[in-house]
């Protein structure tokens, strides 16, 4: 099977500004993967048309299963308020998303939380610390029943702020205690590699470089197991006509 996580930019291509929805479903369906972790998507927001962009994504792909988990409503940038999964039918959020080719069992949402103040960070070329604050992140996962039988996929996206996205993986990952194995966490963990296998405890299976998408030199996008699965040949780093991440796919099987 082919495990996919893609950073989307709620859609928008740096090439023209523009988000288009038929443009991220074709990237979505050449990636031809079995499950897919999306980040930063858009539901019901103004700038990208009103869309369902999960819904775009699960028809683009062929999932039969999809769920999308808001980490924030109203308008990311502007005026918001944590989601509490409580929202109105149509009203404007901003999340994730778990797409899958396989069935489901069982869903499960974990909240990770934003700190509630304002921390300094230092930024490449700035003199002095710049202030600034975080949204609130969420993690979804789901128990799929796959050709060699269970097995739990966990999507997420990490906090930017460093410490305070050691704390959430860390957090995650105990949450996820006692899921069937093998456990598969996928998503933008806004860490590199070796960060994230060290904290996270779990076993990288796909290596390659994801960001930024024209010259990427970095990993922040990472497929991470505990159990017996392994990967059958080297990950991908897809670039694609959207986001500023590229999508990574790593082709596994059970061991």
């Amino acid at each position: 099977m082919r495990i996919g996580t893609f950073n989307i930019l709620h859609g928008r291509s740096l090439e023209d500004g523009q988000v288009d929805v038929d443009r991220l479903a074709a990237a979505v369906k050449s990636l031809d993967v079995d499950v897919l972790g999306l980040q930063e998507v858009d539901r019901d927001q103004p700038r990208s048309f009103g869309a369902d962009l999960t819904a775009v994504a699960a028809e683009a792909m062929g999932a039969v299963e999809h769920q999308f988990v808001a980490a924030l409503a109203g308008t990311p940038g502007g005026t918001w308020m944590a989601a509490t999964g409580e929202e109105q039918p149509g009203s404007a959020t901003y999340g994730i998303a778990l797409l899958s080719r396989y069935p489901v069992v069982s869903w499960r949402v974990v909240r990770l939380g934003a700190l509630t103040a304002s921390v300094p960070m230092w930024f490449k070329g700035s003199r002095k610390p710049v202030w600034v604050s975080d949204e609130p992140r969420v993690a979804v996962a789901a128990v799929l029943e796959g050709p060699s039988g269970q097995f739990t996929v966990c999507n997420t996206h990490l906090s930017f702020i460093p410490g305070w996205s050691a704390l959430q993986l860390r957090r995650l990952v105990r949450s996820l205690t006692g899921t069937p194995e093998p456990l598969v966490l996928i998503g933008d963990l806004n860490m590199q590699q070796p960060q994230a296998a060290r904290i996270s405890g779990l076993r990288p299976i796909g290596s390659a470089a994801t960001f930024p998408t024209h010259a990427p030199h970095r990993q922040l996008d990472h497929v991470l197991v505990r159990g017996g699965l392994r990967a059958t040949g080297p990950a991908e780093a897809v670039p694609l006509p959207l986001s500023d991440h590229r999508a990574l796919v790593v082709p596994c099987a059970p061991d």
